[in-house]
């Protein structure tokens, strides 16, 4: 809270590039989105490059560490009048400059009520803030996980507010292996979401204990921190900034492998739907995909834009690794 409400005035005054790292280009309808947020909620933004999953028209998202709200004003107007953006943060400076921009940012949109809120609370205890079970379609967070101490509570959280196949979407940092105590209690490394970064395995386990389907690795990109002193204390672990997406699947599917084909019919993406490292879906075009695909694709809101047979020809398991 201090970190982030206080010593950091804008994103020029963070001291790796741990929080910063782009990573792939945005679509143009996200960056004409962002050209509509406030100048001061950009600013002072401290994410991974925009965190935005696809089809999202109508949907309810909570965004988990909204800090200033960049990515909750830009999916306003993605959801559009009849979806609803709810942002949480802990720092109460960072709610305030959300706050204050509410009415600006929905007269700019020409919205008649608002469709964003924004929470000052904590992501582990989601209850405490009122959200209740089962009440959104999509969970997002960007760079934010990570400055949380029990990860595990954050994802059983994320999944207990979630819709049955509704969506975790989630960039943040990973390390190559398990940080040391020093590491852990470093002050300026926990602001720079590297202390408290999980060892990737880790996220796997986890994600398979709360109940989650096994993650889809979406981009990763390496982090080159570039301040000698904080260097010598980190070692040899190497971070990633990496996003996932994990589904809520409902224990009712059984699902097999399959194909699938791509109708074309999300805005932005209507040529291919570039889902994970393992998975591209264009247009028209017959895709063998596994059972664990096949599963979320049949539960999820992506259900609607997809023509989906049992039986592939050569469908394989395949994982991701950071």
């Amino acid at each position: 809270q201090d970190y982030y409400g206080k010593e950091l005035q804008k994103s020029e005054d963070l001291k790796t590039n741990a929080c910063i790292t782009s990573a792939r280009p945005l679509p143009k309808v996200v960056k004409d989105a962002l050209e509509l947020v406030h100048e001061e909620v950009v600013a002072r933004y401290y994410g991974c490059s925009l965190v935005v999953p696809e089809c999202l028209a109508s949907c309810w998202i909570l965004d988990l560490g909204s800090g200033s709200g960049r990515d909750c004003y830009v999916l306003s107007q993605l959801v559009g009048e009849q979806g609803h953006i709810t942002g949480i943060d802990m720092t109460e400076g960072q709610v305030e400059v959300a706050k204050k921009h509410i009415a600006y940012h929905m007269d700019k949109f020409g919205y008649q009520k608002p469709n964003v809120e924004f929470l000052q609370g904590y992501m582990e205890k989601l209850g405490d803030a009122g959200l209740a079970d089962e009440s959104y379609d999509i969970v997002i967070s960007n760079c934010a996980i990570n400055l949380a101490p029990d990860k595990r509570a954050v994802l059983r959280e994320a999944y207990r507010v979630l819709k049955p196949g509704g969506e975790l979407y989630f960039s943040d940092v990973y390390a190559s292996q398990r940080l040391s105590e020093a590491v852990r209690k470093h002050r300026v490394l926990w602001g720079e979401c590297l202390a408290g970064a999980l060892y990737w395995r880790d996220l796997y386990s986890i994600a398979e204990e709360v109940g989650f389907s096994p993650p889809c690795l979406v981009t990763a990109s390496p982090i080159i921190i570039g301040n000698k002193e904080l260097e010598d204390i980190i070692g040899d672990c190497r971070f990633v900034s990496a996003t996932f997406r994990l589904f809520k699947v409902p224990g009712s599917i059984q699902a097999t492998p399959g194909q699938v084909i791509y109708n074309g019919g999300i805005v932005g993406h209507e040529q291919e739907l570039v889902f994970d490292v393992n998975f591209t879906f264009k247009e028209g075009e017959v895709v063998d995909v596994d059972a664990e695909m096949a599963a979320i694709l049949q539960s999820s809101r992506f259900a609607e834009e997809f023509l989906i047979r049992a039986g592939g020809t050569k469908a394989a398991a395949l994982q991701g690794c950071c």
